[in-house]
């Protein structure tokens, strides 16, 4: 199975981990990633400010994935909510699509509809298999707890990706438990990580994300896994200032799931972007003889 790799923004600037950690999880489950360096913005920056130009932007994209005859992989959750809506309304309102078209056909593009967008997590779970990922495990990791934080934009808009239980979410726990790790559940697990609100009001957004970091450190897990890097900023970079319960600092490692998974295939920290991440595992690390 081959996709087009895209990145966004985020990943290149501060989650390389996320990427190096995708790229050999997937090239150790045969999916092959294609790079298209004409890759831009998928248009969700905008959104809010102009529909229309964020459409145009995701169909910028898509028509280049079509033109190399690719569907799209994402990583980030946003980006992969963002192109999916913009495939499904291209594909279904054809007078917006031939206005966006009018708008491509200066550059030389068009976008005819077809391309599927997914991200890893459905990739992992819907086209490779939990079998199939569960056969590549080699190193036992059942001496780790480790929480997870679904987000919002893999599972929604639910219309669109017909993708786990929106409002109680198992994928990243299912995977996670493919390693022996215990997946462990915590008050509050659904609720969002506060970065939608991060451009606008900071305080808020910070206070919702050290409330999930404080619930964590009470039920004591290795490590909180995840798929976005927009949470995985805001859970890493913001912990100073967050407190257990008993008024303990949380010193709380946050992993990408490809980097779970990788830990299980037997793939190297080093390989796996793991001294990239801002809270060093090494506690963790330690548990694995590694």
């Amino acid at each position: 199975m081959a996709y087009a790799l895209f990145l966004g923004c985020t990943i290149p600037a501060r989650s390389r981990n996320y990427e190096a950690s995708a790229r050999q999880v997937c090239g150790a489950l045969g999916l092959r990633l294609v790079d298209i360096p004409q890759f831009a913005c998928c248009g969700f920056p905008i959104k809010s400010m102009d529909s229309e130009e964020a459409l145009t932007l995701s169909a910028f994209n898509l028509a280049l994935a079509l033109r190399e005859g690719l569907d799209v992989l994402t990583l980030c959750s946003s980006c992969g909510s963002s192109l999916a809506e913009a495939a499904k309304l291209l594909q279904e309102n054809v007078p917006l699509r031939e206005r966006v078209n009018i708008k491509l056909a200066r550059i030389g593009l068009s976008y005819g509809g077809g391309v599927k967008v997914r991200h890893i997590v459905h990739v992992l779970h819907e086209e490779v298999g939990l079998e199939t990922i569960g056969k590549k495990m080699v190193t036992d990791l059942s001496a780790l707890r480790i929480a997870s934080h679904h987000g919002c934009h893999f599972l929604k808009p639910s219309e669109i990706h017909h993708f786990d239980e929106v409002e109680a979410p198992r994928s990243l726990d299912r995977l996670t438990a493919l390693t022996s790790a215990e997946p462990v559940n915590y008050p509050g697990k659904t609720k969002c990580c506060g970065g939608p609100v991060m451009a606008s009001d900071p305080d808020t957004a910070v206070a919702v994300a050290h409330g999930k970091l404080n619930a964590l450190a009470d039920v004591q897990v290795d490590a909180l896994t995840l798929a976005c890097p927009f949470c995985s900023v805001m859970y890493e970079s913001n912990q100073i200032g967050a407190d257990s319960e008993s008024g303990h600092r949380v010193e709380l490692p946050v992993l990408f799931i490809t980097q779970v998974l990788g830990l299980g295939m037997g793939l190297s920290p080093k390989d796996l972007g793991f001294k990239q991440n801002v809270i060093k595992p090494k506690a963790l690390l330690a548990k694995l003889g590694l």
